[in-house]
């Protein structure tokens, strides 16, 4: 992928489509980047306690819910089955939706849709509280990042992953735990820092889609940035629970008061400081 020019460089997509909330519903809550793995107990029992006791109508998750998600054959038994039975036992009580990260693209929608749980492209027009909301999980919006573009061109070919998923799953957990080592010395403090959302690609899709604010994931670095005038991108915060380095795990509630930055323990009362 050659360095881009301008945000023409990543027009939105046309195929991008609106969720339209029900009236009936009080507030959203956005998480991204989990990174669940059998290693990460501490934020698996923190995110199951926060999906159980959340107050909001909905949990939409954009993106690295999983650490690795190398095909759904992985549900059938151990930590990535009692994932799936969270998602489903928290589905019978409010909407749970899922769009794809970079880490976990390979979720199917056989998997999801048996955990009840709705599919979210990327990226998608969220109607609700009288606006609109743009979410992304926000990895295509790096455009710096040009490895990794190229990478993730290639990836997302529905062949290529349809011969991906014939594969023995030793073969796949073995290569989606060299992919995992890739990225992780890519990304780590001193080697290489998270590249950042292109702002101007960003406030062109904003422009494109006429809505104000932009939430999404992947760079671990929550904030939220005035793109121009009137528009906004609230980036969410990773969940390091496990790592003895850091420790931080951050909801973003939506409501008809507008957005708010709280602890997932904290959720299942009034939210607390606006975003």
């Amino acid at each position: 992928m050659a360095a881009h020019e301008s945000p023409a460089a990543l027009p939105l997509p046309e195929a991008t489509p609106t969720y339209v909330a029900p009236d009936a519903w009080r507030a959203i809550d956005f998480i991204s980047d989990l990174h669940l793995a059998e290693n990460t107990p501490r934020a698996f029992e923190a995110c199951a306690t926060y999906l159980r006791h959340t107050r909001a109508d909905a949990v939409f998750i954009l993106g690295d819910l999983f650490e690795v998600w190398v095909g759904d054959d992985m549900a059938e038994r151990g930590f990535e089955a009692r994932c799936v039975e969270l998602l489903s036992e928290v589905a019978t009580t409010k909407t749970v939706a899922f769009m794809a990260g970079n880490r976990d693209f390979l979720v199917g929608d056989a998997m999801l849709e048996s955990s009840g749980v709705l599919r979210l492209q990327d990226p998608t027009l969220v109607s609700a509280f009288g606006t609109h909301v743009l979410v992304s999980h926000g990895d295509a919006l790096c455009l710096d990042d040009t490895a990794y573009q190229r990478y993730r061109s290639v990836v997302r070919r529905p062949g290529l992953q349809r011969a991906f998923l014939r594969l023995p799953l030793s073969w796949r957990r073995a290569i989606g735990r060299t992919a995992r080592r890739r990225s992780e010395t890519l990304h780590t403090p001193g080697l290489g820092a998270m590249i950042d959302v292109d702002a101007d690609a960003a406030a062109g899709w904003l422009r494109a889609a006429q809505a104000p604010t932009l939430v999404h994931g992947h760079t671990h670095a929550p904030a939220s940035h005035e793109l121009a005038p009137g528009i906004v991108r609230h980036v969410l915060s990773d969940w390091e629970l496990d790592a003895r380095r850091v420790s931080r795990a951050e909801v973003l509630r939506w409501d008809a008061q507008g957005f708010a930055r709280i602890a997932p323990e904290s959720a299942g009362s009034a939210a607390a400081g606006r975003a």
